[in-house]
C-alpha cells in the first residue's frame, strides 16, 4: 500500500501542521505540501513548517502560498472568506492544501471548512496533525495522564470565559489560547475540588526559539504570568501531572514565597 495517494486537481486537503516543528509533520502532510498548487496557510505552526521545509530543501515550494493567518484580536481574513478561498481555488482546478496549526479538528475550525466544501460540491479530506494540546506539555515533560496521578484530561479554549469545570487534580486541564483569560480561568478552577494549590504550568512558544516554562499554582499563576510578561502562543496545564515536569523542582515553594499575601486565598 502506498504511503501517499496523489491529490486530485480541484480538491482540498486540510492538513494539520502540528505545533510548528517540521519533524512532527506527518509524512502524508509533507507529501501534500510538496505536490500542492496552492497552500492556504495559518500563522501559528503552519508558517513555521513552511519556512523550515523551504530552508531544508534550499528552495521555495512550488505552490502559491496564500496567508490567512490570525493574531489575537486581529483576523485580517475572516473565516467565511477563508472558506470561500478554498472553494474558489478548487473550482479553478488546483490542488489546494489548507495548512492549519496543530490538528484541524482541535479548535481549528476544520469542521466548518469541511462543511463549506461539502456544501459547494468540492471534494475535501482531512490529514490529522499533532495537536499542541498534547505535544506542547510533552516538550515540558508533562504527561496529560499518569498512573496514580491523572486518569483523564480535558482540553478547553481560553477564548471563552470559563464558567465551570468539574473534577479534581487527577483530571488534567489543558487550556489553549488562554493567556488573556488566565486570571479568570485560574479563579474558577481553584473554586472546585482542585483548590488553589493545584499545580499549573504555562509553556510559551512550544518547540519555538522562545520556548519558556512557568510553574506555579492556581493561586499564583496569574500574577506570575504578569510579572514574567507571558505572551501567546502558550499552553496552560493544570493538575498534579505538572509535578512530573523537570521544571517543577523547587518551583512551587519559590512561587508561593514571591506571591504577595493579599493575592492568596484565606
Amino acid at each position: 500500500m502506498s504511503l501517499f495517494t496523489p491529490q486530485e486537481p480541484g480538491s482540498v486537503l486540510l492538513v494539520g501542521a502540528g505545533p510548528g516543528d517540521l519533524g512532527l509533520l506527518t509524512v502524508k502532510g509533507l507529501r501534500a505540501l510538496e505536490t500542492a498548487d496552492v497552500i492556504v496557510a495559518d500563522r501559528l505552526g503552519a508558517r513555521s513548517v513552511i519556512d523550515q521545509l523551504e530552508t531544508e530543501r534550499g528552495e521555495s515550494l512550488a505552490a502559491e502560498i496564500i496567508d490567512v493567518g490570525k493574531t489575537p484580536g486581529h483576523h485580517p481574513v475572516p473565516q467565511q472568506r477563508i472558506n470561500e478561498i478554498l472553494v474558489e481555488q478548487a473550482r479553478a482546478g488546483r490542488r489546494v492544501v489548507r495548512l492549519k496549526g496543530g490538528d484541524p479538528f482541535v479548535f481549528g475550525r476544520g469542521g466548518e471548512e469541511v462543511a463549506h466544501c461539502h456544501e459547494a460540491g468540492v471534494h475535501v479530506q482531512v490529514v490529522p496533525g499533532v495537536t499542541s494540546a498534547n505535544s506542547v506539555p510533552a516538550v515540558a515533560g508533562i504527561p496529560l495522564t499518569h498512573r496514580g496521578l491523572a486518569t483523564a484530561y480535558t482540553v478547553i479554549t481560553g477564548h471563552d470565559q470559563l464558567t465551570e469545570l468539574g473534577g479534581g487534580r487527577d483530571h488534567t486541564v489543558v487550556v489553549l489560547m488562554g493567556i488573556g483569560t488566565l486570571a479568570h480561568s485560574a479563579m474558577i478552577l481553584a473554586r472546585g475540588r482542585r483548590g488553589g494549590d493545584c499545580p499549573v504550568a504555562i509553556i510559551e512558544d512550544g518547540f519555538g526559539e522562545n520556548q519558556r516554562v512557568t510553574i506555579g499554582t492556581l493561586n499564583t499563576i496569574a500574577s506570575q504570568a504578569a510579572r514574567r510578561a507571558v505572551r501567546s502562543p502558550a499552553i496552560v496545564v493544570a493538575g498534579d501531572v505538572v509535578t512530573l515536569s523537570p521544571y517543577a523542582a523547587g518551583a512551587f515553594a519559590q512561587a508561593e514565597a514571591s506571591e504577595p499575601e493579599l493575592t492568596r486565598n484565606p
